[in-house]
């Protein structure tokens, strides 16, 4: 079976394939709006850290997004480590996120730092201040019409899972529920995982959030084995709406190898393909490219997925027929690079 590596890698070969359709007339025109846009927005929420201790891991994480947001030229904006003003921390993320609830195709990412409780079934995030419960996350969400990343790194955090999960959404906790309530040290790994290409398992050049879960996921175990105690966090990814969640346990690389007790389907495939950091080349697609490339790999996805279905002939030209489309986007803006001043 072909993973996204594997089809990135082809795309390249049928690259030169697909030049012939210039020589023909057949030009590859850009979308309307040929404006670039960042491929992603990131806002980091820093909670109320409780020691010294504590507060100098969460700025070590928060630092660590920052070299990666400013490599990937992604806007970030921080909350919860400037002097306290006439609003709070709570305040100042609703405000934001209000301002960022806007019909888009670039990905809105929330990556909450900090810790986490639950109490009388409620899900809260602890900020300077007044807290903000995983109720309130989503209703200030709920309007937003763009693709939507929440990492919440603390504990408790699975909680959050069930409130945040739905259509268009990637939610990434550190805990599997709210119960699992000690200091959680997912966070750390993640911010690691999300910047180092180590993390790059399908070898697409870029990582992706379902990646840096799987490698957070494994260095988190590693540290407890080798620490010899009990795991008291086991992080969970959901991106199919249904608000359970699927540990790293059930995958075997990036593929989905395990089942869920009454055969829902498992989480990672809209989360392979959101990455917050491109790779150093990446090319500048616009707007309507980047949807259309997301369209076709969810197509190519689909068709994987029928392989067994389809005999070879069949298979290998509907193939064909979506990596010479997805040639053509990689044309244009391989063109536009090469022109820009």
């Amino acid at each position: 079976m072909e993973g996204f590596g594997m089809i990135g890698r082809k795309i390249k070969g049928v690259m030169i394939a697909a030049t012939w359709l210039v020589a023909l007339g057949q030009h590859v025109h850009a979308a309307d709006d040929t404006s670039l846009t960042p491929q992603t927005e990131l806002v980091i929420v820093v909670g109320a850290s409780g020691t010294p201790e504590f507060g100098e891991q969460f700025s070590n994480w928060v630092e660590t997004w920052r070299q990666v947001s400013e490599k990937a030229a992604t806007p970030m904006t921080v909350i919860g480590q400037s002097e306290p003003g006439d609003s709070s921390d709570r305040e100042q993320l609703k405000s934001t996120l209000d301002e960022l609830s806007v019909e888009s195709p670039t990905p809105l990412w929330v990556v909450l730092i900090g810790h986490g409780t639950f109490a009388q079934n409620a899900a809260k995030f602890n900020l300077r201040g007044p807290d903000v419960s995983a109720t309130e996350l989503a209703q200030w969400l709920q309007d937003s019409e763009r693709p939507v990343v929440v990492v919440n790194c603390a504990s408790a955090s699975g909680a959050f899972i069930n409130r945040l999960s739905g259509d268009n959404r990637v939610i990434v906790t550190a805990t599997k529920s709210g119960v699992e309530q000690n200091y959680a040290r997912f966070g750390e790994f993640f911010s690691r995982a999300i910047a180092s290409p180590d993390s790059d398992l399908d070898h697409d050049d870029e990582v992706s959030v379902h990646e840096a879960f799987l490698r957070a996921s494994a260095e988190v175990r590693q540290f407890y084995e080798t620490a010899g105690r009990i795991s008291t966090e086991h992080a969970l990814i959901d991106d199919n709406g249904d608000g359970r969640g699927t540990p790293a346990t059930m995958f075997r690389g990036t593929r989905a190898v395990g089942k869920a007790k009454d055969d829902a389907e498992l989480d990672g495939r809209e989360a392979s393909r959101l990455t917050l950091a491109p790779a150093d080349a990446r090319l500048p697609f616009t707007k309507a490219e980047l949807g259309q490339r997301q369209e076709l790999e969810v197509q190519l996805e689909e068709l994987r997925q029928r392989k067994s279905t389809l005999d070879a002939a069949a298979y290998d030209a509907e193939l064909e027929s979506l990596v010479l489309q997805l040639a053509r986007l990689y044309q244009a803006a391989e063109q536009r690079q090469q022109e820009a001043p």
